[in-house]
């Protein structure tokens, strides 16, 4: 038989925490965020759960043409541009909206030469300082677009760098505001961040949000937040079972480097998921894990194929048990990958892209 971890989607899930962004940012449009293939959920698992959106936003023309395929005819906006004049010509076939941060994006639309003009997205660097014209440069941008026939309809976007921090949004909104202002065309500038924090505020939601991490089932604010505070759920479960069972003695360790040495008799688990899986080298000692549905801890280092587990809160425990690395164990218990992510000192939105190509997915529901 095949080694027991699995990936499994929630579909419901998505579709609740779709309708959860709605709700904390009323009368906006919303973009669900599908870069990085769904956030490694894989675009064609969420397509159906998210299909109550009013726009896919994503990085890159061949997800754009996955989004198509499966039958998706509304907006579509390519979050970071084109990377090449010739990517124009897909933009006008795929219907494709697409962002512009630089003066040589408006070059090639100069030069380009179409039937179908385009709707772009003119993009503000407000302060995070990636992709961006800086306010003082912006309207003359909006100015060379608006002179294009190339260009059918410019809206304005930008992105906060400190939504879920204590400095806030107020510096780049104020930035946003001051040099939009009067200009005609839709705004965009609430990502998960502020979507949840400010949605409520109409000079902050304005016409589009763009959640991402919130549709996969993740705080973008924790530890401030969990995500159980906002009322999302999960996506994503990491599943995989006991395969072994080791019976320690005061002073035995445990792994490589023996970080873990037990101080008395226990009983551990050996699970079948290391880093190669996607699970990461950092979690060691305390991560949170658990085994029938019951919270326990990592021991010790994470191998390549391989970590060890607690079984002391488990007493009946054995090979075949269930084990959950994040996500919804099979009694409904969950454990938000936000705080895996923070025992290995990074964040959910790495975990879930890290997902190896190794690991089956599964749709749960699906035929």
């Amino acid at each position: 038989m095949p080694r027991p971890i699995q990936a499994t989607i929630h579909p419901e899930a998505l579709r609740h925490n779709l309708e959860r962004a709605r709700q904390a940012a009323p009368d906006a449009r919303l973009w669900a965020v599908v870069k990085a293939n769904a956030y490694g959920h894989g675009i064609e698992r969420v397509f159906d759960a998210m299909r109550a959106t009013d726009g896919f936003a994503l990085l890159e023309l061949s997800e754009a043409e996955r989004i198509r395929q499966l039958g998706w005819r509304g907006p579509i906006l390519l979050l970071e541009g084109v990377f090449d004049a010739r990517d124009l010509e897909l933009c006008s076939r795929l219907g494709v909206w697409h962002s512009v941060h630089c003066d040589q994006q408006i070059d090639w639309l100069a030069a380009h030469k179409t039937q179908q003009p385009h709707r772009v997205f003119l993009k503000m660097n407000s302060g995070m300082n990636r992709l961006g014209f800086t306010p003082e440069r912006f309207r003359s941008a909006y100015a060379r677009l608006n002179a294009l026939t190339q260009v059918e309809e410019i809206s304005f976007i930008t992105h906060f760098s400190d939504a879920d921090g204590p400095r806030g949004i107020e510096h780049q909104l104020q930035a946003f505001l001051g040099a939009t202002q009067d200009l005609p065309g839709e705004r965009s500038v609430c990502n998960s961040a502020a979507t949840l924090l400010h949605g409520m505020e109409a000079r902050v939601r304005n016409d589009w949000v763009r959640p991402g991490i919130v549709l996969y089932g993740s705080a973008p604010d924790y530890p401030l937040h969990t995500a159980a505070d906002w009322g999302l759920r999960p996506a994503m479960t990491l599943s995989t079972q006991v395969i072994g069972v080791q019976q320690l003695q005061a002073g035995d360790s445990v792994g490589y480097g023996s970080t873990f040495v037990a101080d008395a008799p226990m009983r551990t688990g050996i699970i079948a998921c290391g880093y190669a899986d996607g699970y990461p080298r950092h979690c060691g000692t305390g991560t949170p894990v658990l085994v029938n549905g019951v919270r326990t801890r990592v021991l010790g280092r994470v191998s390549m194929d391989m970590l060890n587990v607690d079984l002391t809160p488990v007493p009946d425990a054995g090979i075949g048990s269930d084990v959950t690395l994040w996500g919804t164990a099979r009694n409904g218990t969950q454990l938000s990958i936000d705080e895996v992510a923070a025992a290995a000192g990074t964040v959910g939105y790495e975990l879930m892209c890290a997902v190896a190509p190794r690991v089956p997915v599964v749709v749960e529901g699906a035929a």
